[in-house]
This record gives structure tokens, C-alpha cells and sequence, in this order.
């Protein structure tokens, strides 16, 4: 160094100790604005912070020894793939991954959970076999594709990583032979038909694969993209299944949030669904008289959140309060009268939408 720049250099530290010294007595900034708040995005307030904590609390609180989150005795709890999936996007989208984390542990054991062969079996299918899941697989293969292909990426369990991209290339398969000439999906693989809700949440699984790396052909994606065009009702809503009638509020709000999945940003149909939700879904009084709360709002939040602006900053804090007023004391949430894991994880995955930690919620 320079003999100038070096005395430059001193003379600066001399007189940054001075101010240092000089300076009235105060509490640290960190003292003034703990880390959580430095850390805390638009709209989460103290509160909603505390919500989120107790909701990961109780969840992990629920999980078995062999890595399944479930009610146990529940309306749900012979749902455990669906259940532990949907709980491990909860402990994503909070921050908590495969090796970092508080609940790191939790998501392992779910991760490791779903791709045992008791549950991912040879032909592809993530189920839980022997639980009664099997009649109605099709949604938990798609949360539980969902859920692995967002803990991919994480490099401190290279093995693990491995398993889950097998479990995730047959899943990928089963999901292509499984889709009906129509472009959609039933409840079980060979059900040959199909319907929206289960269709959403192929696609859903299937672009969050596709943003991982994993090899998905595009025509599945597009053709599900169409029938969901084809549910599209005269006034915006989407109905049960294509060429039926009568518009769905909840797989409307659904049909949003994967039209943007699947990269359909401009899309017509999506603009004309969301306008159905503006004026057809409301935040209180129980879905807008539709039932199916949870479902609906796990999709609508996502739909806003995307979107952005004044929808979201309208949306987010009246959902936000309804859900804070709904907590029960255990930090559970009764969700459609499915079960607490169910409605707790989606409670969670609202809430946690603002810190955008899981890629496939991102805008």
C-alpha cells in the first residue's frame, strides 16, 4: 500500500472510533428491530410470525417415526402420503429445506417417507399402500411429486437427492400414461377418465417437476392446459370436468394458480377465471357459500400472489386475519373438515406465500 493511502486509511479509522466513543448511549439497531422483523416481508405481522411458528409446531409434533405426517385417527388420517406432502410444502415455504432449517429434520424424514418403496412403488404411483389411499391415489401422487420436487436442489443429502429424483422420473411416467384422451386425470391411474380438481394437481406436480430439471414432455402439459380451457363456463367459472356446466369456485381459484404454473401468464381463460374469483369468492362466510375453504384459498392466494399489486394487497391481509382469528389453541387448523394436518399445512402455505421460498409458488 501507498505510505499516503495507508495515513489516509488510519486517519479514517481514528476518527470512526471517535464517533463511535462520542455517540449519545442507545440501544443496538438489533435491540431496536429484532432479525424476524428485518426479516419479515409485506403483510406478515408479529402475529402472523407467531401463527406460522405454532403451525410448524403442531405439525411436526405430528409426524409418525416412519416420517408420515398424518391425523392418525382423523377423517384423513388413511390419506398419509396426501397429508404428509401437503404438511412438507408447509415446512418449504417457510425456509425449512432437507439440510437447513429448524423443522430440517421433519422434512427429511417426510422426504424420506414418500420414496420408500412401501409408498413409491414399481409402476411409478407415490400411495399409501394398504392405508385405503389407493382408491383415491391421484392427489397424493401429485402433492407428493409437488412436495420432492421442491426439496430438490438442496446438496446436503446427495443419496436422498438421488432417491427422489428415481421416485420422481417413474412418478413422471405414471402421471403421462395415466392422462385421459381427454387431457385430464381421475382419481386412480387407470381410471380413464377425468375431472378438475385431480387435473390441477397433475399439472401443478408436473411443472414443478419440469422447474427442477426432471424431463416432462411438453404435450402432457399442454393438453391438460386445454381441457382446463375446455371446463371454461360462459361466465369465467370452470366446471367439474370439460364439457360439463356449472362453474366451480374452488377449481376456478385452482385453474388460476396452474394456468400460471404452467407459464399461461397471458392467457384469456386465466384472466376470465380470476375475474370469476374477484366477484364470485369471498374471504368470510365460509368460502362465499361453496364449501371447500382450504382447497379454494390454497389456490386463490396463489392466483393473487402471482398477480400482485392491489389484488394481493387486498386479498392477502383480509385471508391473513380470517386464518389468525381461526388458530386453535394447539396451533392447529380444522381445515373443510378434512383434518387438522390438512387444514394446518394450508394455513401454513398461505401464510408463507410472502417469503417466497418455494420455487413453484415464486413470482
Amino acid at each position: 500500500m501507498h505510505p499516503t493511502s495507508w495515513l489516509r486509511a488510519s486517519a479514517l479509522a481514528a476518527l470512526t472510533a471517535a464517533v463511535v466513543l462520542c455517540a449519545p448511549d442507545r440501544p443496538a439497531l438489533a435491540q431496536q428491530q429484532p432479525e424476524d422483523v428485518l426479516d419479515r416481508p409485506k403483510h406478515i405481522t408479529p402475529r402472523a410470525a407467531q401463527a406460522l411458528d405454532r403451525g410448524l409446531a403442531y405439525l411436526a409434533r405430528q409426524q409418525r417415526r416412519d416420517g408420515a405426517i398424518t391425523d392418525g385417527g382423523g377423517p384423513m388420517g388413511s390419506y398419509p402420503v396426501a397429508m404428509t406432502a401437503l404438511a412438507g410444502v408447509a415446512f418449504l415455504t417457510h425456509g425449512d429445506t432437507l439440510s437447513t432449517g429448524r423443522y430440517s429434520p421433519v422434512v427429511r424424514r417426510a422426504a424420506q417417507y414418500l420414496t420408500a418403496p412401501a409408498q413409491a412403488g414399481r409402476d411409478g404411483l407415490i400411495t399409501g399402500r394398504g392405508s385405503g389411499e389407493e382408491g383415491r391415489s391421484m392427489h397424493g401422487h401429485g402433492f407428493a411429486m409437488m412436495f420432492l420436487a421442491q426439496c430438490l436442489g438442496d446438496d446436503g443429502d446427495k443419496a436422498l437427492a438421488d432417491r427422489i429424483t428415481k421416485v420422481l422420473k417413474a412418478g413422471v411416467e405414471l402421471t403421462g400414461r395415466s392422462q385421459s384422451a381427454r387431457g385430464g386425470w381421475l382419481y386412480t391411474p387407470d381410471s380413464s377418465g377425468d375431472e378438475g380438481s385431480i387435473t390441477v394437481c397433475q399439472v401443478q406436480a408436473l411443472r414443478a417437476c419440469r422447474n427442477a430439471g426432471l424431463a416432462v414432455p411438453v404435450r402432457i402439459i399442454r393438453q391438460a392446459v386445454k381441457y382446463i380451457e375446455d371446463s371454461l363456463q360462459p361466465d369465467g367459472g370452470i366446471a367439474y370436468q370439460a364439457g360439463g356446466s356449472g362453474s366451480q369456485p374452488a377449481i376456478t381459484a385452482a385453474a388460476v394458480a396452474v394456468l400460471y404454473n404452467a407459464g399461461e401468464y397471458d392467457s384469456q381463460v386465466a384472466k376470465r377465471c380470476l375475474d370469476f374469483c374477484r366477484k364470485s369468492i369471498t374471504v368470510s362466510g365460509g368460502g362465499g357459500g361453496f364449501g371447500h375453504w382450504f382447497y379454494m384459498h390454497l389456490y386463490l392466494s396463489q392466483a393473487y400472489w402471482q398477480v400482485g399489486g392491489r389484488d394481493w394487497d387486498t386479498y392477502f391481509p383480509a385471508v391473513r386475519d380470517h386464518l389468525l382469528s381461526q388458530q386453535a389453541a394447539d396451533g392447529s387448523w380444522q381445515g373443510d373438515g378434512v383434518g387438522n394436518v390438512y387444514g394446518t399445512a394450508i394455513a401454513v402455505t398461505i401464510l408463507s406465500l410472502p417469503y417466497e421460498h418455494v420455487p413453484i409458488y415464486m413470482r
